[in-house]
């Protein structure tokens, strides 16, 4: 998948260590100039988008600006944390340029899956009708002040998943290290019956990663012979598994890679597959980890995309 870096502008702000790509880190903001698209401006699902209040004044400092990048005119990557089998799970969406990037990621994620996501188990345990009333930045935090919807039929279970949501989504951002919560225009020092202390960052919520993120290739994303696949590990000895099924789910391709580290920490890996392909076809990349035990799979993440030549 060809990657475009995004040009992060923060009026006044430094870049926060969030962006970097070290061993523990989730890597880059992606940019995503091919793959599943979705409505996924502020106006999906945010009644106002990062840079405004919801009476549409401009508060003094923008959430964060991204204009399009070269290659790709007019468009911008963005990345989604939803959830499947109770884990974070990170997905992509490219949007029309917008100087409300923030806003257009939260819009994103309160828009939910894609159809195709949805039907390969990833779900939101954000509530349907929760919207964005207002998103600003302060010292590299980001006050996202959502309806009260946000706290509805919340449980000990699914409360932190979806603070972890909003707080993966939004410090994608170099310009974003925190997130402080508002419920409609007010502070709030407990979500749901959950305490949250301010600002809300991803340490916190590190343990609702999975052992295995993949990062790319993406739901529903055609991939072209070979295919690069990436993301970040904490598996034993740092051994990643990636294998390719066919339509019939027959194993047509493996490899391995080793993460930048494991055992205990998190590490970045990325490696190169290729594929026999004789014309376009569904499948699914699948990426584990194989148990020290007995060898057979463990911590699967299938990732069903379209495979072609």
């Amino acid at each position: 998948m060809k990657r475009l870096p995004i040009m992060i502008i923060g009026v006044g702000l430094l870049v926060a260590a969030c962006g970097s790509a070290g061993p523990g880190s989730l890597g880059p903001a992606p940019v995503a100039t091919t793959g599943p698209s979705s409505p996924a401006s502020p106006s999906g699902g945010a009644t106002a988008g990062a840079g405004q209040s919801p009476g549409g004044q401009q508060p003094a400092t923008p959430a964060t600006s991204a204009p399009g990048s070269p290659g790709s005119p007019g468009q911008v990557g963005l990345q989604l944390w939803f959830t499947r089998q109770g884990k974070l799970f990170a997905t992509e969406r490219t949007v029309p340029a917008t100087t409300s990037v923030g806003g257009a990621a939260v819009g994103g994620l309160l828009s939910g899956p894609s159809a195709a996501e949805h039907t390969a188990a990833v779900r939101s345990q954000i509530p349907a009708g929760t919207t964005l009333l207002g998103l600003r930045i302060s010292a590299g935090t980001a006050v996202a002040d959502l309806s009260s919807s946000f706290e509805s039929a919340a449980s000990p279970a699914t409360m932190p998943l979806r603070i972890a949501q909003m707080v993966y989504t939004l410090t994608q951002f170099p310009t974003v290290s925190g997130v402080r919560f508002e419920i409609d225009g007010q502070g709030v020092t407990v979500l749901g019956g959950i305490p949250v202390q301010s600002p809300q960052t991803r340490p916190m919520y590190s343990g609702y990663l999975p052992a295995i993120t993949v990062q790319s290739p993406v739901i529903g994303q055609g991939v072209t012979n070979p295919v690069t696949v990436s993301g970040t590990a904490d598996v034993f000895e740092a051994v990643v598994s990636v294998r390719i099924l066919d339509p019939a789910g027959q194993e047509i391709a493996r490899t391995f890679t080793t993460a930048s580290c494991g055992t205990g920490c998190r590490g970045n890996y990325s490696v190169t597959i290729s594929y026999p392909a004789a014309r376009t076809e569904p499948g699914t990349i699948e990426v584990f980890e194989s148990s020290a035990k007995n060898g057979l799979p463990v911590n699967v993440q299938p990732i069903p995309v379209t495979l072609a030549p």
